[in-house]
């Protein structure tokens, strides 16, 4: 299985002939990542992890193109796009295990991390690709049950501090992990977070490695 990291949340896995995108937002080449794609899992509603109007538009441009989401977020899209689209947005819910595309996925926990008790939480999804590949969307929820053998770890937020990648990082146990959600930052605070990271993943065993955008990695 190849993975390409995008700008900030997004990836694109393809296997067998088939192609998975995660997380096609606003600070993302969409229209790259979706090119020839089977299907797309989204976490959540935040646009820098679903532009919409991009998305909706591949989706009427290539007629196999299906997509995921939380039952909620996908109900809004379902009434935005319209009947030509509506049958090829589907519900996911927490805790449940699914083929989407041929790749086999696992989803866990349910809400979006919290912000600002001001500021309303929205649900998000983490979503275990072919039980290898963890991405979690906008939270720092682990997977129950298991060790993912590659963690995409979301190296700054709103509502993250440096602190908690690390212990994210280490609570999954992964065997190697790479970057997403780093789109707020400039070289120097990637650097830095990505720095104490790699340092604190190789004393819990887990390899850290930074992925430039349009970048493929072989899992």
């Amino acid at each position: 299985m190849k993975m390409t990291k995008f700008t900030h949340s997004c990836v694109r896995f393809e296997q067998g002939g088939h192609v998975l995108v995660l997380d096609p937002g606003t600070f993302s080449e969409v229209e790259t990542a979706l090119k020839d794609a089977d299907a797309i899992l989204v976490t959540h509603e935040h646009a820098d992890h679903l532009d919409r109007p991009r998305v909706l538009a591949a989706m009427q441009e290539q007629p196999s193109l299906e997509l995921h989401a939380p039952a909620g977020l996908a109900a809004l899209l379902r009434a935005e796009a319209g009947p030509d689209l509506a049958d090829r947005i589907h519900d996911v819910e927490p805790n449940t295990s699914f083929t989407v595309a041929g790749f086999g996925i696992q989803s866990f926990g349910g809400q979006h991390a919290l912000i600002h008790p001001l500021i309303p939480v929205v649900a998000n999804i983490g979503y275990l690709v072919e039980g290898r590949v963890y991405h979690p969307g906008d939270s720092f929820v682990v997977p129950n049950g298991l060790r993912p053998r590659t963690v995409l770890v979301p190296v700054h937020a709103p509502w993250s501090k440096a602190g908690e990648v690390i212990d994210f990082v280490i609570a999954t146990g992964a065997e190697r992990a790479y970057p997403i959600h780093e789109g707020l930052l400039n070289e120097r605070g990637l650097g830095m977070v990505e720095g104490h990271v790699t340092r604190f993943g190789k004393v819990y065993g887990t390899e850290f490695r930074h992925l430039d955008a349009g970048e493929t990695v072989d899992l």
